[in-house]
Protein backbone atom coordinates (compact mmCIF):
# COMPACT_ATOMS: atom_id res chain seq x y z
CA UNK A 1 0.00 0.00 0.00
CA UNK A 2 2.76 2.40 0.89
CA UNK A 3 4.38 1.92 -2.53
CA UNK A 4 1.12 3.01 -4.16
CA UNK A 5 0.97 6.10 -1.98
CA UNK A 6 4.55 7.17 -2.46
CA UNK A 7 5.51 7.54 -6.10
CA UNK A 8 7.70 10.61 -6.10
CA UNK A 9 8.85 10.42 -2.50
CA UNK A 10 5.83 12.31 -1.19
CA UNK A 11 2.62 10.99 0.29
CA UNK A 12 -0.63 12.14 -1.29
CA UNK A 13 -3.07 12.71 1.57
CA UNK A 14 -6.07 12.25 -0.79
CA UNK A 15 -5.11 8.65 -1.58
CA UNK A 16 -6.64 7.14 1.56
CA UNK A 17 -9.94 9.09 1.50
CA UNK A 18 -10.47 8.15 -2.17
CA UNK A 19 -9.73 4.51 -1.37
CA UNK A 20 -12.23 4.64 1.51
CA UNK A 21 -14.81 6.22 -0.80
CA UNK A 22 -14.30 3.50 -3.40
CA UNK A 23 -14.55 0.71 -0.81
CA UNK A 24 -17.71 2.17 0.75
CA UNK A 25 -19.37 2.61 -2.64
CA UNK A 26 -18.57 -0.97 -3.65
CA UNK A 27 -19.79 -2.38 -0.34
CA UNK A 28 -23.17 -0.73 -0.90
CA UNK A 29 -23.59 -1.17 -4.67
CA UNK A 30 -22.14 -4.64 -5.26
CA UNK A 31 -24.87 -6.55 -3.36
CA UNK A 32 -27.54 -4.79 -5.43
CA UNK A 33 -25.82 -5.81 -8.65
CA UNK A 34 -25.30 -9.35 -7.32
CA UNK A 35 -29.04 -9.60 -6.59
CA UNK A 36 -29.85 -8.61 -10.15
CA UNK A 37 -27.21 -10.68 -11.93
CA UNK A 38 -26.69 -13.79 -9.83
CA UNK A 39 -29.63 -13.94 -7.44
CA UNK A 40 -27.31 -13.56 -4.45
CA UNK A 41 -28.36 -11.76 -1.25
CA UNK A 42 -32.00 -12.72 -1.75
CA UNK A 43 -32.19 -11.41 -5.31
CA UNK A 44 -34.02 -12.95 -8.25
CA UNK A 45 -31.19 -13.26 -10.76
CA UNK A 46 -30.68 -12.09 -14.31
CA UNK A 47 -33.76 -13.52 -16.04
CA UNK A 48 -36.25 -12.33 -13.42
CA UNK A 49 -34.54 -8.93 -13.18
CA UNK A 50 -34.74 -8.47 -16.94
CA UNK A 51 -38.40 -9.52 -16.80
CA UNK A 52 -39.09 -6.90 -14.13
CA UNK A 53 -37.35 -4.16 -16.10
CA UNK A 54 -39.34 -5.13 -19.17
CA UNK A 55 -42.59 -5.05 -17.18
CA UNK A 56 -42.00 -1.43 -16.17
CA UNK A 57 -41.13 -0.37 -19.72
CA UNK A 58 -37.33 -0.42 -19.59
CA UNK A 59 -35.83 -1.64 -22.89
CA UNK A 60 -33.74 -4.80 -22.61
CA UNK A 61 -30.50 -3.06 -23.57
CA UNK A 62 -31.01 -0.57 -20.72
CA UNK A 63 -31.90 -3.41 -18.33
CA UNK A 64 -28.68 -5.17 -19.29
CA UNK A 65 -26.68 -1.97 -18.69
CA UNK A 66 -28.30 -1.51 -15.27
CA UNK A 67 -27.29 -5.01 -14.22
CA UNK A 68 -23.82 -4.70 -15.76
CA UNK A 69 -23.13 -1.33 -14.11
CA UNK A 70 -24.36 -2.30 -10.67
CA UNK A 71 -22.42 -5.57 -10.61
CA UNK A 72 -19.26 -4.92 -12.65
CA UNK A 73 -19.20 -1.15 -12.15
CA UNK A 74 -18.97 -1.60 -8.40
CA UNK A 75 -16.02 -3.98 -8.88
CA UNK A 76 -14.26 -1.55 -11.22
CA UNK A 77 -14.84 1.31 -8.75
CA UNK A 78 -13.47 -0.84 -5.91
CA UNK A 79 -10.33 -1.61 -7.91
CA UNK A 80 -10.02 1.97 -9.10
CA UNK A 81 -9.97 0.85 -12.72
CA UNK A 82 -11.49 3.25 -15.27
CA UNK A 83 -12.83 5.05 -12.20
CA UNK A 84 -14.05 8.21 -13.93
CA UNK A 85 -15.79 6.28 -16.72
CA UNK A 86 -17.67 4.08 -14.27
CA UNK A 87 -18.38 6.97 -11.91
CA UNK A 88 -19.97 8.88 -14.78
CA UNK A 89 -21.94 5.85 -15.98
CA UNK A 90 -23.17 5.04 -12.49
CA UNK A 91 -24.09 8.70 -11.91
CA UNK A 92 -26.41 8.51 -14.93
CA UNK A 93 -27.79 5.21 -13.60
CA UNK A 94 -28.49 6.60 -10.11
CA UNK A 95 -30.13 9.72 -11.56
CA UNK A 96 -32.32 7.42 -13.67
CA UNK A 97 -33.26 5.44 -10.56
CA UNK A 98 -34.31 8.61 -8.79
CA UNK A 99 -36.34 9.97 -11.70
CA UNK A 100 -38.00 6.71 -12.76
CA UNK A 101 -38.64 4.95 -9.47
CA UNK A 102 -37.95 6.92 -6.29
CA UNK A 103 -38.93 10.55 -6.77
CA UNK A 104 -42.65 9.85 -6.32
CA UNK A 105 -41.98 8.56 -2.77
CA UNK A 106 -40.30 11.78 -1.68
CA UNK A 107 -36.97 12.29 0.03
CA UNK A 108 -37.04 9.87 2.95
CA UNK A 109 -36.55 6.12 2.97
CA UNK A 110 -39.67 4.15 3.90
CA UNK A 111 -38.58 3.29 7.44
CA UNK A 112 -42.10 2.65 8.72
CA UNK A 113 -43.69 1.11 5.63
CA UNK A 114 -46.29 3.87 5.41
CA UNK A 115 -45.58 5.01 1.84
CA UNK A 116 -45.36 3.22 -1.49
CA UNK A 117 -41.73 2.75 -2.47
CA UNK A 118 -38.55 4.25 -1.10
CA UNK A 119 -37.38 7.84 -1.15
CA UNK A 120 -34.19 9.04 -2.76
CA UNK A 121 -32.08 10.09 0.27
CA UNK A 122 -29.83 7.03 -0.18
CA UNK A 123 -29.33 7.96 -3.81
CA UNK A 124 -28.15 11.45 -2.88
CA UNK A 125 -25.37 9.83 -0.84
CA UNK A 126 -24.47 7.58 -3.76
CA UNK A 127 -24.40 10.58 -6.11
CA UNK A 128 -22.08 12.49 -3.77
CA UNK A 129 -19.68 9.53 -3.74
CA UNK A 130 -19.81 9.12 -7.51
CA UNK A 131 -19.39 12.81 -8.26
CA UNK A 132 -16.38 12.94 -5.92
CA UNK A 133 -14.82 10.00 -7.77
CA UNK A 134 -15.70 11.53 -11.13
CA UNK A 135 -13.88 14.74 -10.20
CA UNK A 136 -10.93 13.27 -8.29
CA UNK A 137 -10.52 9.90 -9.99
CA UNK A 138 -9.50 6.77 -8.14
CA UNK A 139 -6.50 8.30 -6.41
CA UNK A 140 -2.98 6.95 -6.02
CA UNK A 141 -4.20 3.73 -4.39
CA UNK A 142 -5.95 2.61 -7.58
CA UNK A 143 -5.28 0.49 -10.62
CA UNK A 144 -5.75 3.61 -12.72
CA UNK A 145 -2.70 5.17 -11.06
CA UNK A 146 -0.71 1.96 -11.26
CA UNK A 147 -1.53 1.06 -14.86
CA UNK A 148 -1.61 4.48 -16.41
CA UNK A 149 1.27 5.90 -14.34
CA UNK A 150 -0.70 8.98 -13.37
CA UNK A 151 0.52 11.39 -10.75
CA UNK A 152 -2.82 11.86 -9.04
Amino acid sequence: MNSLLIKTGQTNPAAIPLLILRIAFAIVMFPHGAQLLAGWFGGYGYTASMGYFSSIGIPSVIGFLIIFLEFFGSIFILLGLFTRLFALSLTVLVLGMILMVHIHAGFFMNWYGNITGEGYEYHILMLSMLLSLLIAGGGKASLDALLFNKKI
